[in-house]
């Protein structure tokens, strides 16, 4: 690659951009960047004048040489670049509320990223995800396209299967959370730690932890037992502990999402709960980012406010960042990101996305061999690709039967009468953001 990296970020007018910038001038003696673009839509462009004046005001501040340029033209900002990065929301937190609220008046878990609303999130994201995917083609095809729009695994999939891009990896913050959780647990720097993870994203399990070489995994689940924190907390999801006797005949570590399966009802109750106390949780989210895009206007303000941990992003500047920087200097380092397949996972298509240790180089991912599936998580891994699959060809063609056969094989998703309701019922809901079913 030339020298002076143009990274472009779409999705620039997020609430997340600060994360980024911080993590780029953090690294900018490893990963010299000449010009970062923003990118948003007409619907975003405030947010976008927002959050690119702070962003001048932290490069500026940090004394580097990085040239902030704000847009709404994607295909301008696309033109040579070297890393794509993707972090937007069709449809905005109106859409994600939507997707939280019509779920459960069928009884059914409302969440952005798993069950009908997981559905319909990657329904209204895959066709914007192909169609930079296009511009990338022409604009700058040997970049590489870094996607943290969720949900991350899907999108990684279509991208996959729909198109002709090889230069993808789809990222989450959530196997750092958990490496981080770890260490905490064990009172030792993370840098100590090494875990091995195997299958997808937002359905993601710790299957071996090592501390200086040594397996620890058994010791991890019996400290997170005796304290009840047996599945490291997220900020978007509710913290209910399992059953001892389950945990530990698991001797897994699964990422906080596995409680909609494993605890589906209580998890349930509690959004019924949170949604009569408080709203959903998009709700709660636009409040922090009102409050953050309040801070973000204070012209003295030149670093990353400490109150964006509050938003559930936390780690992302160090999981894009790591990975581009790995990329673009083949630091050959392991890092847990979303790619193809590859035979890593004996039970999963090869050519599917999956969420693995990877070796980073400079011809992108190398997914490291963690054959099967454990027993008791494969038919739940197993079933949640099968879903995701699925999703990913309804959100291509537009094909209402699909759509209604992903809602029903997702096991969120109790009766295929609820599904075609809800299914109805969601895309009514969303239509201005699915011209492929309209």
């Amino acid at each position: 690659m030339k020298k002076g990296i143009k990274i472009v970020t779409i999705g620039g007018g997020s609430s997340y951009t600060p994360e980024l910038i911080e993590g780029f001038i953090n690294r900018y003696q490893e990963l010299p960047i000449s010009e970062l673009w923003l990118v948003d839509i007409e619907a975003g462009r405030e947010k976008l004048e927002i959050v690119g004046a702070l962003a001048k005001r932290m490069v500026e501040k940090a004394g580097v040489p990085i040239k902030i340029e704000l847009t709404l033209d994607r295909e301008k900002a696309l033109k040579n670049a070297d890393f794509v990065t993707t972090q937007f929301r069709v449809g905005l937190l109106d859409a994600r509320a939507k997707d939280e609220k019509i779920p459960l008046k069928y009884d059914t878990i409302g969440q952005e990223t798993n069950g009908p609303g997981g559905l319909f999130k990657g329904l209204r994201t895959i066709p914007v995800i192909l169609d930079i995917v296009k511009d990338m083609e022409k604009l700058c095809p040997n970049a590489w396209l870094i996607n943290f729009t969720n949900p991350a695994g899907m999108v990684t999939e279509a991208v996959l299967r729909h198109s002709n891009m090889k230069n993808v990896v789809g990222l989450c913050n959530g196997p750092i959370g958990i490496e981080r959780g770890i260490a905490e647990i064990l009172n030792v720097p993370s840098s100590e730690i090494f875990v091995e993870f195997t299958g997808l994203n937002h359905m993601v399990f710790a299957k071996r932890i090592f501390h200086n070489g040594i397996d620890v995994t058994k010791k991890v689940i019996s400290l997170m037992t005796e304290k009840e924190e047996n599945a490291v907390s997220l900020k978007n999801i509710a913290d209910f502990a399992y059953e001892p006797e389950f945990f530990k005949k698991l001797n897994m570590i699964p990422i906080g999402y596995l409680r909609y399966y494993y605890k589906t009802a209580q998890m349930l109750n509690d959004q019924k709960r949170a949604f009569e106390e408080e709203g959903t949780r998009a709700q709660v989210v636009q409040k922090v980012e009102h409050e953050l895009f309040e801070l973000y206007k204070d012209q003295d303000l030149a670093i990353k406010p400490p109150q964006l941990s509050e938003r559930g992003g936390a780690y992302y500047s160090e999981a894009a960042c790591n990975l581009i920087n790995s990329i673009y200097n083949d630091k050959r380092d392991i890092q847990t990101v979303n790619t193809r397949n590859n035979g890593a996972i004996l039970d999963i298509d090869s050519n599917s996305a999956v969420e693995v240790n990877c070796l980073i180089t400079k011809q992108g991912p190398i997914p490291l061999t963690t054959g099967e599936l454990p027993v008791p998580i494969k038919g739940i891994v197993q079933q949640i690709k099968s879903f995701e699959r699925v999703a990913a060809e309804a959100a291509v063609t537009g094909d209402y039967d699909t759509a209604l056969l992903a809602m029903t094989i997702n096991p969120l998703v109790s009766t295929d009468i609820d599904a075609k309701k809800m299914l109805d019922e969601l895309l009514e809901a969303h239509k201005e953001y699915l011209p492929n079913f309209f």
